[in-house]
């Protein structure tokens, strides 16, 4: 047996450069597809509250403190609120105004406006009541 052998002494460092560049491609291709998730949501503009209620053409519905739905002061549960917001979004086409009180969860302001979006209504607003 010879013990002549030659000793390695650089790094290949082709597979690593290969993997690199894999990953790069995969980043690439996700990347765009991250922008398509949540909601479009624009930033509000500052508008006193009687100047909304002047207008009356947006479906008002109040979150209670205890995650209850009102509309109308009428309470709404969480099953018939899509079907009564398909209904009213018919007199009131401009949109619905989501009125929270300031203890009502942030849960329950977010199913209603899934529900409002459900239910075909483009325009949401939200304010504290």
């Amino acid at each position: 047996m010879s013990k002549d052998r030659k000793t390695f002494n650089e790094i290949n460092i082709t597979p690593l450069t290969d993997i690199f560049l894999v990953l790069l491609i995969i980043m690439m291709v996700i990347a765009p597809l991250l922008d398509q998730q949540g909601l479009n949501l624009s930033v509000p503009n500052n508008v006193e509250m009687q100047d909304v209620k002047q207008e009356n053409k947006l479906i008002s519905v109040t979150v209670s403190n205890d995650d209850k739905y009102y509309i109308d002061d009428q309470e709404i549960t969480d099953i018939q609120l899509e079907e009564a917001i398909k209904q009213k979004s018919k007199e009131f086409p401009e949109g619905v105004l989501i009125l929270a009180q300031p203890d009502a969860s942030h849960g329950a302001v977010v199913k209603l406006m899934d529900k409002a979006r459900n239910a075909g209504v483009t325009n949401i607003s939200v304010a504290e009541s």
